[in-house]
C-alpha cells in the first residue's frame, strides 16, 4: 500500500506540474486528470483509473484538493456518480465504457434514474413502462411513466428500467436501458414538494426511441443489473465519508451550544444518544466503504440507508423542539428547481420537512428492513404468492 501511495503521489505531482490550477481551466484540468486515471483510481486503465483499490482515492482527491485542484462537482451529478456508473462498469460493453464513462465523470453530461412508477414504488419489479423492439431498425420503443426522478429536468441521460417481456413473471421480464432524455417523446413534469422545492419530476415516455446499443446487459437481465444500482444507490446516501460531528448531528449539536435557555435534562439525554447514534453510523459507514475496496456494494449498504434516514428525521426534530418558535420559520417558499440538495445550508425548518423524504427515497425503509432481514440476516422470506404468474395476469 506504501508502494501505491508513492506512485499516487508521483502522479499527482506530475499532473499539477503539467496543468497547474492556478493557470488551468477547469475542464481542461479534468480531462487531464482522467487521462491520468485519477479520476476513480479504482476503474480500469483507460477508462479513469489505474486498477487500484477503490479506498485510494480518498488520498488522491486530499492531494488534489490541497493544491487548489478543481473536483467534478459530485453533488451535480451524483446519481451519475454514484449510481449509473458503476453499473455501466460492471455491466456494459466496452464500447459502452468509452461513450458514457468519460463525459459522466467529467459532469458534460447529467444522469437521472427512470426506476419508480405510480404503480411500482417499493414493488419496484412490477414496472409497467414497456420497451418493445423494433425489427427493422434495431431501436427499442419505449411508452409509460416514471415518478420520483430526481434531477430529470437537468438530465442529459436516464437509466431505465421496462418491461420486454409481460408473458413471464414480472422479475424475468425486466430490462435496462440507457436512454437519452433530450429525445422526442421525453417529458418532464416538477413535482412540487411539502419544501416548496421541486427537486423531483415525473417523466412520461411517448414512444421514445432507444438504440439497440443502449441495452444494459441482456434482455432480461434488468432486474439483476436493477440491483447494481440500488446497492450503490444506498450505500452513496448512507455511507458518505464525512467528519465527526458533521451534518445534521453537527447542526443540532451547535443549536445546542448557541442556545443554553432551551436546555433541559430530557432534550440533553436525547442529543447524547442521538450523537453516539450518528457517530457508529458513521464508523459503520466506513467499514462499508472498506469493503468495497475489494468488491461490489451488497445488500449491507441497506442498513447505512437505513440508519441515515431515520437519524436525519430524529435529529431534525430536536432541533426544531430546541429552537421553540424560531424553528417554525421558514426561510423561502419560492418554487425552485434545485440542482443539488442542501441540507446544512438552509435552515431547521427546511432540514425538517426535507427529511421526511429520506426514508422514501433510495427505498422505502420497510423494503430496506426486509432485504436486511432477508438477505442479510438470513431470515425466512416473506410469503410472496406473485412470483411464478406472469406479469401480464397479476391484478394492478
Amino acid at each position: 500500500m506504501s508502494e501505491q501511495r508513492s506512485d499516487l503521489e508521483q502522479r499527482v505531482t506530475a499532473l499539477l506540474e503539467a496543468h497547474d490550477p492556478a493557470t488551468t481551466g477547469r475542464a481542461a484540468f479534468l480531462r487531464a486528470r482522467w487521462d491520468a486515471g485519477l479520476a476513480w483510481v479504482h476503474f480500469p486503465v483507460g477508462l479513469g483509473g489505474l486498477g487500484l483499490p477503490r479506498d485510494l482515492q480518498a488520498y488522491v482527491d486530499d492531494l488534489l484538493a490541497a493544491a487548489g485542484a478543481p473536483d467534478n462537482a459530485p453533488e451535480r451529478n451524483g446519481i451519475g456518480l454514484g449510481m449509473a456508473a458503476p453499473t455501466i462498469l460492471a455491466h456494459g460493453t466496452p464500447e459502452q465504457h468509452e461513450r458514457f464513462l468519460r463525459p459522466l465523470w467529467l459532469g458534460e453530461e447529467i444522469w437521472c434514474q427512470l426506476f419508480s412508477e405510480p404503480g411500482a414504488g417499493s414493488d419496484l419489479a412490477a414496472v409497467a413502462t414497456r420497451a418493445v423492439p423494433d425489427e427493422a431498425t434495431g431501436e427499442w420503443v419505449v411508452n409509460g411513466q416514471k415518478v420520483w426522478t430526481s434531477s430529470a429536468h437537468l438530465a442529459d441521460f436516464a437509466i431505465l428500467v421496462a418491461r420486454t417481456d409481460p408473458d413471464v413473471p414480472k422479475h424475468g421480464g425486466l430490462s435496462y436501458f440507457l436512454l437519452g432524455m433530450r429525445e422526442p417523446g421525453v417529458e418532464v413534469r416538477p413535482l412540487r414538494q411539502l419544501t416548496g422545492e421541486a427537486e423531483f419530476n415525473e417523466v412520461f415516455l411517448t414512444d421514445v426511441r432507444v438504440p439497440g446499443d443502449q441495452l444494459l446487459g441482456s434482455v432480461g437481465e434488468g432486474w439483476p443489473i436493477a440491483n447494481t444500482t440500488l446497492n450503490s444507490e444506498r450505500v452513496s446516501i448512507g455511507g458518505q465519508a464525512v467528519p465527526r460531528e458533521a451534518g445534521m448531528v453537527g447542526k443540532v449539536a451547535e443549536t445546542w451550544r448557541t442556545h443554553p435557555g432551551r436546555r433541559t435534562h430530557g432534550a440533553h439525554q436525547r442529543l447524547l444518544d442521538l450523537w453516539v447514534q450518528a457517530e457508529a453510523a458513521r464508523i459503520t459507514g466506513s467499514r462499508v466503504r472498506q469493503q468495497l475496496a475489494v468488491g461490489a456494494p451488497g445488500p449491507e449498504g441497506s442498513a447505512t440507508k437505513l440508519v441515515f434516514a431515520r437519524l436525519a428525521q430524529q435529529l431534525s426534530a430536536l432541533e426544531v423542539e430546541l429552537l421553540g418558535e424560531e424553528g417554525l420559520r421558514y426561510d423561502d417558499w419560492t418554487p425552485t428547481r434545485p440542482e443539488k440538495v442542501d441540507f446544512t445550508g438552509r435552515d431547521a425548518g427546511y432540514r425538517y420537512l426535507r427529511a421526511k423524504g429520506n426514508s422514501i427515497e433510495g427505498g422505502t425503509s420497510e423494503i430496506l428492513r426486509n432485504i436486511i432481514a432477508e438477505r442479510v440476516l438470513g431470515l425466512p422470506g416473506e410469503p410472496r404468492v406473485d412470483k411464478d404468474v406472469a406479469w401480464k395476469d397479476l391484478p394492478r
